[in-house]
């Protein structure tokens, strides 16, 4: 039986921001419903133990995210939740003290990326708050991610990009150091306990107009982590946004079925060989770290 570390549950396809980095989803917009999502945990529940609340959309704009999370701490699952950050004033009653929350990464580089972005200052200190209030009442980790380096981040022009943000960091946290001083690609700076920054270089997502490489090569996907979008289809990692690797859906026949079929076991044996069978995969330039 397959076992994986990551597993995506799409919640919700919308989103409330419009970022440069993150395409928008073609499919139809939606939120899962309770019953679907409890369908799904029990038919992902031998298979994993961490579920991971997207894969396209915002998580915190769930009308019923508490239930979500409720529902999830039943069965035995850790949840991770990546967000923009901005609901968080709105919703907070909602999630924080949940035992089921186990990590919230912030994408603070969304504040950039989204043309109408307005109060930076006001931004930042609304998810530093939370990120103190989580460390010090929860177990929850708390990471604020800047992804939005370029490869070629040398210049001081470059690296300072985000200091504006990262000042404010090290001003609510009375640092002793800087940020960028300790920044390593892979590992994030502890700032606190259980909060960390963490750095990295904007990817771009597959897309099948993108060029094609040699199609040779290692993947992670429906090795340690698959996804289910917010319609029920199955797909093999967390950059398939629009479902392109469609494996089968869910409604229509069960989870352990649909990743031992034929298209799963194909991509799956073709990594295995490092032969990348599915054109989306040939495409993906974020595969292409694991290709050495």
């Amino acid at each position: 039986m397959k076992k994986f570390k990551k597993f995506y549950i799409e919640i919700t396809s919308i989103c409330n921001l419009v970022c440069s980095f993150c395409p928008p989803t073609q499919r139809q917009k939606g939120f899962i419903k309770i019953e679907d999502f409890t369908k799904i945990l029990d038919e992902i529940r031998p298979h994993t133990e961490y579920i991971y609340f997207h894969l396209k959309g915002e998580p915190l704009l769930h009308p019923k995210i508490d239930e979500l999370l409720d529902l999830s701490h039943e069965r035995g699952f850790k949840v991770n939740i990546t967000t923009n950050g901005t609901l968080l004033p709105k919703v907070k009653h909602k999630i924080l003290g949940k035992p089921a929350l186990r990590q919230m990464n912030f994408s603070l580089h969304s504040f950039d990326g989204h043309e109408g972005s307005v109060d930076k200052e006001g931004y930042v200190g609304s998810v530093l708050s939370f990120a103190k209030e989580a460390a010090e009442t929860t177990g929850m980790l708390v990471s604020l991610r800047l992804w939005n380096l370029t490869e070629d981040n040398t210049t001081n022009v470059e690296r300072s990009r985000n200091q504006e943000i990262l000042d404010q960091i090290e001003r609510e946290f009375n640092l002793d150091f800087k940020i960028l001083d300790q920044f390593k690609r892979g590992s994030g700076v502890k700032i606190a306990d259980r909060i960390y920054v963490n750095h990295d270089h904007e990817f771009k997502w597959p897309d099948l107009k993108e060029k094609e490489d040699e199609g040779k090569g290692f993947c992670h996907g429906l090795r340690n982590q698959a996804g289910i979008l917010v319609d029920g289809t199955v797909v093999p990692c967390c950059l398939d946004g629009e479902g392109v690797i469609n494996l089968g859906n869910i409604n229509e026949k069960p989870f352990s079925e649909i990743i031992e079929g034929e298209r799963a076991n194909r991509l799956y044996d073709g990594f295995s060989r490092r032969e990348v069978v599915e054109e989306l995969c040939r495409k993906c330039g974020y595969r292409q770290r694991f290709s050495m």
